[in-house]
Order: structure tokens, then C-alpha cells, then sequence
């Protein structure tokens, strides 16, 4: 596992590779266990959002290799506050989640919030509170669409 990251400010969906983490003194953990990660089938990349679900709400992120169809992303020194957690799959590792022509995910993703949610849920829907010293939450990786 690499070390928190810098998400672009891309759509959530299109979220690329980590690049940078600014550091200050924060007060909470967040935990986040993916799991459903198909075998073979690239990084998962996970971006703590606030405050919306789109890629300028999502700027703090990782990207780690799942082992087992699971992987691990440990986000430390988190303001409290109210955050999400959104996550793909980047199966061809292009470094954003590929979609067809009507916006429908081709690469398994998942949100916080309801697990086995098949659409993408608001901001409200996938929202936790995060107080001192963390959290710890799981998101389940799915295919909009049946893999081709």
C-alpha cells in the first residue's frame, strides 16, 4: 500500500492516479476495506470525498493493489467532519474509471453508504461522520454492466 495521495479534480468517476498529500496536524482515521476486486483486474483507487461526490469534493486518495479480491486504504490525520468514500477498480489501468457513451461504469465500483447498490448514490446517501480517533467501513466493489 502506498501512502495517501492527491486526486485530480476530475469527475469522481475518472478519478486518476494519486500524485501528492498535503500534510497538517488532523485529528482522525479513516479505515476503508474494499473487497469484490476481480482477480487480476488492475489497482483499486479510493478517494475520501466532502461535501459531494464529484472529482473536486474527492481530492484525497490511494491507489493500492488488491490481494485476494480485498485491499486496504488507510487515510490518517483526517479533519472530523462528514466524508464518503467512493472506489473503482481501474481493470485496464488507464487511471479512470471507463464508461460507455450513456456514462454507465465498464470497471466494478462502490460508495460508502447502502452495500450492494448497483447506481451511484448522492452525497447523503453515502456520507459518514467522522469523529476522534476514526472509522472504519467497508465498500463492495460491483459492474454496472456485465463484464464483455
Amino acid at each position: 500500500m502506498r501512502g495517501p495521495a492527491h486526486l485530480g479534480a476530475a469527475a469522481l468517476l475518472a478519478i486518476l492516479p494519486a500524485v501528492g498529500w498535503a500534510t497538517a496536524s488532523r485529528a482522525a482515521t479513516v479505515e476503508v476495506e474494499v473487497d469484490g476486486a476481480e482477480p487480476g483486474g488492475g489497482p483499486i483507487l479510493v478517494a475520501l470525498c466532502q461535501g459531494g461526490l464529484s472529482g473536486s469534493a474527492c481530492n484525497e486518495g490511494d491507489k493500492v493493489q488488491p490481494q485476494g479480491g480485498e485491499a486496504r486504504v488507510v487515510f490518517q490525520n483526517v479533519p472530523p467532519g462528514v466524508y464518503a468514500v467512493a472506489a473503482f477498480q481501474d481493470t485496464n489501468r488507464s487511471g479512470q474509471l471507463d464508461r460507455t457513451p450513456l456514462g454507465l461504469p465498464l470497471e466494478p465500483y462502490g460508495f460508502s453508504g447502502e452495500p450492494g447498490r448497483r447506481s451511484r448514490p448522492d452525497f447523503r446517501e453515502a456520507a459518514f461522520s467522522l469523529r476522534e480517533p476514526g472509522v472504519a467501513l467497508r465498500v463492495r466493489l460491483a459492474r454496472a454492466l456485465p463484464r464483455r
